[in-house]
């Protein structure tokens, strides 16, 4: 039963997080108070860990239990339409968060959070129940329908605390301090999060999910509601003086800092340790780490093509590329991959990558985009091209607005297209066999025994009579009769099982496939999280910028642009000289926001320089230049630790975030530590700051415990740590920018994977940005009038190269000629 109940859940943290927050905390029974529930709904799995079995309401004196349920009933919920009028309506309906508009009807007296409910609970004298969690939460869901539907429960909620209801992607600096106060007292997190907090803000008692009422011995949310009221009425100086004891060991637990002097670890034994802890933890015959669930780990497979960059006659260096590969054929071939519909989600229930949690995440796209498209130019196979410019159909058709920014993710719940009002995981992507034979009836010219088109497409993707998910897949019986598609066989084994040929084999799949994602449009859709995000949009930015400059397609470079343009108009204020973190989409289609804007976080400025800076290698239009240099200045003066080093999650002047975080772990998304030590590497070569480079290496050295004993949780940051180790190479073009000659030199650059280097495109304007920032580039000119490349590198250039080819052998070995810079 914990197997298959673990198998839907999903949390951020790792092991080794886990044990460094209990490390950091010393748990007594009269220092601690801690509600536990299931850890159900969290997309940002690194290494998941089931839900606690035990929770406990521990007071000062004598310890007394409440036990919340781990193992619940799968349901639907959300944020279905009705037509009729509404019984309740609250203060969120004034908000354009999708997650806090599906609460907005509750009869729970919800505000949002800010300083009205901050007010309110001083002077009522309340304690602050925090509700976090986000649109396309499955568990969110079920606990709003059970709980926050309870017109009992809601009263409760109302009469005994003030009530707030937070979207931790709208304010993750928030969700950041009480989801590390919650996995250091419980072992564990997750969404929807739980916490409650004195009037100034200070928690003493957190925990994810609960169930409605008391369920086989143990209390629901109303016992423990009860229990907290009866705690602050009768309790409170302990429970206050406890929460306040475990804040402080969090402050002094989660402090990053480097000693004065301090340099960066080794690159070369801290890439080494990180390749062992990954191949450690890899499975071999899917890919993957760990058994399952399994998410798709973009940064560790980023980690390994890079180590292999650097170890390529080496056996680990074999075996790291061989693991990223491994990895992306079989995600590809799995049942994560949407192969109606194109695009991931978010991660598999199983080893195999067949049954997965059927939400999609924008920032999964951006990511698995680059992975895909890197693993094309390392290895040459055409299928991974293939999937990379896949998932960006996906994104410009399903996640796009108008205006040119992205929406944030689509939900894994919906109605079944047979009828009923109660939505169920996977119901938009499932098929039936009885469904395919209908849609698919056509016989294939020259196919064994008459074949039809549904023969040989339930053949190829393992469709089956009575459906293709296991009971032990699906424990809420949700996926009964259902296929989850997957690549049973190649085309080539498909074609022979049949008697025809490979290309026909692709026509027919192709045409099943176009006819199937026809019937997909007309079932009842999943729930749209049509929030745009800054982080999200500018690593969406690097996935189009990436891709189309590999692939050298212009269509997806000018939708890059397009988004470049979106997040310089939508949400750049100018005057405040502030990244904002979010904008949505109104009723009419239009961008909106809300009033005051919330300010960005660490994780905005440096997603989006590290887009600018992709889209200007890959546009070589330096106004993208110029703005990330302008980003990176403000992201200095905003979350910079100019004693202890790095960066900030959030700005240390807003007093309502209790913890000044430093976010330390890679997981779903990389840190905006890990991505500002390249971008701050990376720009130092395009500005010639040198300040910039001592600032990454700064960073760099303040992670280095983290880095040296756990570099498996932060591999990006690695990566960051080789190139400082490696030295950037500076490939410069000279030439005109759109004339073939140029193009062709800038396409031999492109069809490589070249982690390390910037690429600079000098046009002999003595006046340009480039120009004015490194004097150099004015010795650089072309040879015989023909576009002409220098490669240079700690402080040696090449001599000048004119041919395509020899520029990618002297990319590929570095074996030419050699002049002073």
């Amino acid at each position: 039963m914990f197997r298959l109940a673990w198998r839907r859940s999903a949390s951020k943290t790792s092991l080794l997080e886990h044990s460094r927050l209990w490390t950091a905390v010393s748990l007594r029974a009269d220092s601690a108070q801690q509600i536990t529930g299931g850890n159900f709904c969290s997309p940002l799995g690194h290494t998941p860990h089931p839900p606690s079995s035990r929770s406990t309401l521990l007071q000062s004196q004598s310890a007394y239990h409440v036990s919340s349920p781990v193992f619940m009933s799968m349901a639907s919920g959300g944020e279905g339409s009705s037509p009729l009028p509404h019984k309740h309506t609250n203060r969120l309906a004034k908000e354009k968060s999708p997650y806090l508009l599906q609460h907005a009807h509750n009869p729970v007296d919800w505000y949002p959070w800010g300083q009205d409910a901050f007010n309110k609970a001083k002077d009522e004298d309340k304690p602050i129940f925090l509700s976090v969690g986000y649109s396309t939460c499955h568990w969110c869901h079920v606990m709003e329908r059970e709980s926050f539907e309870d017109e009992e429960i809601g009263k409760i909620l109302s009469d005994n605390f003030v009530c707030i209801k937070l979207d931790r992607e709208e304010r993750p600096d928030v969700d950041k301090v009480y989801m590390t106060f919650v996995q250091a007292t419980s072992g564990g997190g997750g969404w929807p999060m739980s916490v409650w907090l004195t009037p100034n803000l200070r928690p003493f008692i957190g925990g994810t999910y609960f169930p409605p009422r008391d369920q086989r011995g143990r209390p629901g949310l109303k016992t423990v509601l009860s229990r907290i009221t009866d705690q602050w009425q009768n309790n409170r100086t302990a429970l206050e003086s406890s929460g306040e004891r475990i804040l402080e060991a969090l402050k002094k637990g989660t402090a990053v800092d480097a000693n004065p002097g301090e340099s960066p670890p080794l690159a070369p034994d801290i890439a080494k340790r990180c390749f062992k802890q990954l191949a450690h933890s890899y499975e071999e015959e899917y890919g993957g780490f760990r058994e399952a669930p399994k998410f798709p780990s973009p940064v560790n497979l980023m980690f390994l093509m890079t180590y292999w960059s650097v170890n390529r006659s080496t056996s680990e260096g074999v075996e790291a590329l061989q693991m990223a590969l491994h990895t992306l054929r079989m995600m590809a071939l799995g049942g994560i991959h949407d192969h109606v519909s194109q695009g991931f989600h978010r991660y598999s229930t199983d080893s195999s990558w067949h049954v997965p949690h059927f939400e999609k995440m924008l920032y999964d796209q951006a990511q698995l985009a680059v992975a895909y498209i890197n693993a094309s130019q390392v290895s040459g196979e055409q299928i991974f091209a293939e999937v990379a410019k896949d998932i960006l159909i996906y994104v410009s058709r399903d996640l796009s607005d108008k205006s040119g920014g992205f929406y944030s993710a689509e939900d894994a719940d919906s109605v079944p297209a047979s009828g009923g009002a109660e939505k169920r995981e996977g119901a938009f992507c499932v098929w039936s066999a009885s469904e395919v034979r209908e849609l698919l009836q056509d016989v294939v010219e020259g196919a064994t025994g008459s074949a039809t088109q549904a023969d040989i497409f339930m053949h190829h993707y393992g469709v089956k009579e009575q459906g293709n998910v296991t009971p032990e897949q699906d424990p809420h019986g949700e996926l009964q009769g259902q296929n989850v598609l997957i690549v049973r066989y190649s085309v080539e084994l498909t074609a022979a099982h049949f008697g025809i040929s490979i290309e026909k084999v692709h026509q027919v799949l192709a045409s099943a496939r176009t006819k199937m994602a026809e019937v997909r449009r007309s079932r009842p859709p999943p729930h749209l999280d049509s929030k745009m995000l800054a982080s999200w949009n500018g690593l969406m930015l690097s996935a189009y910028a990436r891709v189309g400059a590999v692939l050298g397609d212009k269509d997806l470079l000018e939708r890059g642009i397009e988004a470049g343009h979106f997040l310089k108009e939508h949400l750049w204020d100018a005057e405040r000289q502030t990244i904002l973190r979010s904008c949505y989409r109104g009723h009419q289609m239009e961008v909106e926001q809300i009033s005051p804007p919330i300010s960005g976080f660490l994780d905005d400025y440096a997603f989006i320089i590290c887009g600018l800076l992709d889209l200007y290698e890959a546009t070589l239009q330096t106004e993208w230049l110029e703005w990330a240099e302008e980003l990176q200045l403000r992201q200095d003066v905003l979350f910079s630790d100019e004693q202890g080093g790095g960066y900030f999650c959030s700005d240390p002047a807003d007093h309502t975030v209790l913890l000044q975080l430093k976010e330390d772990q890679d997981g779903a998304e990389p840190s905006g530590n890990s991505v500002s030590a390249s971008n701050l590497l990376r720009l130092s070569h395009y500005t010639g700051r040198q300040d910039w480079l001592q600032r990454s290496q700064q960073l760099l050295a303040a992670f280095s415990e983290r880095l040296t004993r756990v570099p498996i949780a932060l591999p990006e940051m690695v990566r960051a740590l080789m190139a400082h180790h490696y030295t950037l190479k500076q490939i410069v073009i000279c030439g005109q920018k759109d004339a073939p000659d140029t193009t062709c030199l800038l396409a031999a650059v492109n069809s490589l994977f070249l982690p390390h280097k910037v690429l600079i495109l000098h046009d002999e304007d003595a006046d340009s940005f480039l120009n004015h920032r490194l004097p150099v580039l004015s010795s650089m000119t072309q040879q015989g009038g023909v576009a002409t490349a220098y490669v240079c590198q700690d402080f040696t250039c090449s001599l000048p190269v004119t041919d395509p080819q020899e520029l990618r052998r002297l990319l590929l070995d570095g074996t030419t000629e050699t002049q002073a810079d």
